[in-house]
This record gives C-alpha cells, sequence and structure tokens, in this order.
C-alpha cells in the first residue's frame, strides 16, 4: 500500500468512526469529522499531511501526491 492510499484508508476511517462515535456516544463526535475534512482541505492545498508524516515514519512507501 502506497502513502496516498494509507492516508486516504486512515481519513475515511477516522470520519466513519466520527460519525458512528456521534450517532451513539455524543453528538460533538461529529467535530472530529469536521477537523478531518479541514485537514483534508488543506492537505491539498498545501501538501502538508500529519498523517503522511507519520505514516511515511512507519516505512509506508511514498506515493505521488505526499512527498
Amino acid at each position: 500500500m502506497t502513502l496516498d492510499k494509507a492516508v486516504v484508508v486512515f481519513a475515511g476511517a477516522v470520519v466513519l468512526l466520527s460519525v458512528l462515535l456521534s450517532r451513539f456516544v455524543h453528538p460533538l463526535w461529529i467535530l472530529l469529522a469536521v477537523f478531518a475534512g479541514l485537514n483534508m482541505i488543506q492537505a491539498a492545498f498545501t501538501g502538508f499531511c500529519p498523517a503522511a508524516i507519520v505514516f511515511r515514519k512507519l516505512g509506508v512507501k511514498s506515493g505521488v501526491a505526499f512527498r
């Protein structure tokens, strides 16, 4: 799995987890999805992605979106 795919899978998992937590635990968990969405938008414009940095340090192979 490349870095690009790992970041997208992680972001999707965070959004889904946030929706589930907001439904079954507390509605304010939806703010986690808002944070993930804002982070995806800023990463698209700046190329800076904290999740990509962590995955790179874990040894995930580089893709083309996050260098």
